[in-house]
């Protein structure tokens, strides 16, 4: 399902805001409202865009035409959108309305709302496998390599490589590094922070000469990609001398082609995330019967994995783009994470028996490899634990393997060495299923004050009246059965004592430890009590 809210949020506020979300309804297509036309009040589910509209009033009967339709919401200019009468009435229609900014054509709007809905809608949409493909990208590099008679590379904000053009002459050291690594080595970005070439690219969008650098790095003229006032990416050329001012002028005009590639490709790349969270929702919170209804999902079976953060991290949301930040960069690059009910959840995969005899068992996304990744992360970040519940065979089983997870993550002590359970960070059922099972039963049994008229009534009254250690000494005995010396090194008395103790408790209240029924009952009565 994808909002307006949706798009909006993934198209960045420098393109479309939300000034009245609406009820939340469903988009699947675009329609135009044309001036005069009484039918073009968009149909259910479409995002009806208000092109041409001649004042408040008009855009107050395309909404309520819109809200008559059942369609998703509607867009207008800002202009439109800031006058009360047109809010006012998007909000007594409970119609979504959004605004287009003033310095965004048309046209450029409906070319990225069109593919990004269009994507959404598509068979197997929610499978981030078909999205965001970068062909047009590596042809626009081209493009520019042409325009400016030498090789070329576009980069994101972060220096990581997303097309490169064919031509390889004039190149340099830096420039086969970067594409054979997919990011500019550590060494050259150095050099360019250095020289404030960073610095300039964010705050401006006037070409940036970046000087020669170290190891026969070629100078290059870096063309800012900028949209809305944000900067999503840059041209670098390498050259070897001054580039004439035509060629920079067709550069110019390639990266405001590029800037609405960029758009599109990261807005296509968020609403795959919010369909696959979505599709996770539904699968963790409520299964499904045929393992076929969750094509997102890889080959079972699997296991659902709470994620926790300790810190300054309330927030959920902050949550995930932590997780999501750690595991794509040990190499999950399609991470299967979700929030549910202000929870975080993954969903690994488990090598399952049909598994070829050359599948690691470690492949990304998998339960070892979470434990490799925790392994090599929390030295630097202790706070980071997962809590991975039983296996699941279909999706059916789902629903309780993240309510095991979710009961790992409430075990005392969970993740910490002082209670007995995995230092690295991951606590698993099968590692565990003692302490399960024990706190399954101390929760059932919970906070009765009559111990259901077991004999430890008595003797919690006995110490709390006269002092006694009764209680802690029939814990002990029960924790060390059998073996007398152990249970009073336990509680750090002779075993003369605890011999003495254990008639002097039995004189209180008889109890009958013969019985291996009643020794189970008492601990776990015991258990609960603690």
């Amino acid at each position: 399902m994808i909002t307006v809210t949706d798009l909006a949020e993934s198209l960045g506020a420098g393109l479309l805001r939300v000034v009245v979300p609406g009820r939340g309804t469903d988009v699947h297509d675009v329609v135009l409202a044309e001036p005069g036309d009484g039918d073009s009040a968009g149909r259910p589910g479409e995002l009806v865009l208000g092109i041409g509209l001649a004042g408040p009033e008009a855009a107050v009967a395309l909404l309520e035409g819109a809200a008559e339709a059942g369609a998703a919401g509607v867009v207008v200019r800002a202009r439109l959108a800031g006058d009360r009468r047109v809010a006012d009435a998007a909000r007594r229609l409970d119609t979504a309305l959004a605004e287009i900014q003033p310095h965004v054509s048309w046209a450029h709007l409906v070319w990225l709302l069109r593919g990004v809905v269009d994507r959404a809608a598509a068979p197997g949409g929610a499978a981030p496998e078909g999205w965001g493909s970068h062909g047009d990208l590596f042809a626009l590099a081209d493009t520019a390599a042409e325009a400016a008679d030498a090789p070329v590379t576009i980069e994101d904000t972060r220096s990581r490589v997303l097309a490169y053009s064919a031509r390889q002459d004039a190149t340099d050291p830096a420039r086969m590094s970067t594409i054979v690594g997919r990011r500019v080595p550590p060494e050259v970005l150095a050099h360019y922070r250095a020289a404030g070439v960073f610095r300039r690219l964010a705050r401006s969008g006037e070409p940036v000469l970046a000087p020669a650098g170290p190891d026969g790095t070629l100078p290059r003229l870096v063309i800012p990609v900028r949209a809305g006032g944000e900067w999503l990416g840059s041209i670098w050329v390498v050259v070897r001398r001054p580039v004439p001012a035509d060629r920079v002028r067709r550069l110019t005009d390639i990266a405001s082609v590029l800037a609405l590639h960029l758009l599109r490709l990261r807005a296509e790349a968020d609403i795959a995330r919010r369909l696959t969270a979505g599709a996770l929702r539904t699968a963790l919170r409520d299964g499904a019967p045929d393992p076929g209804g969750a094509p997102l999902l890889p080959a079972g079976p699997w296991r659902v994995v709470r994620l926790t953060s300790d810190g300054d991290v309330p927030d959920v949301r902050v949550q995930l783009e932590v997780w999501e930040s750690v595991v794509r960069r040990f190499g999950w690059h399609r991470p299967l994470l979700t929030d549910l009910d202000g929870l975080l959840y993954g969903v690994l995969a488990e090598p399952g028996p049909d598994r070829r005899p050359d599948d690691p068992d470690d492949a990304p996304g998998s339960p070892a490899w979470l434990r490799h990744v925790l392994g090599r992360v929390r030295p630097h970040d202790a706070g980071l634990r997962a809590a991975v519940g039983g296996l699941a065979r279909s999706l059916s089983e789902l629903p309780r393997s993240r309510a095991e997870a979710d009961e790992l993550s409430r075990l005392p002590g969970a993740g910490r060495p002082a209670a007995g359970l995995p230092a690295d960070g991951v606590v698993a059922l099968e590692d565990v299923w003692d302490a399960v099972v024990v706190e399954r039963a101390r929760a059932a049994i919970g906070d009765d004050p009559g111990l259901l008229g077991s004999p430890l009534a008595a003797l919690r009254d006995h110490d709390r009246a006269h002092g006694t250690s009764y209680l802690a000494t029939l814990t002990a005995w029960l924790d060390h059965y059998g073996d007398p010396q152990r249970a009073a090194r336990a509680l750090r008395i002779h075993p003369n004592t605890l011999r003495y103790r254990l008639r002097r408790l039995g004189e209180a209240a008889p109890v009958d430890l013969s019985s291996p029924r009643v020794r189970l009952a008492l601990r776990l009565q015991l258990a609960a009590l603690e």
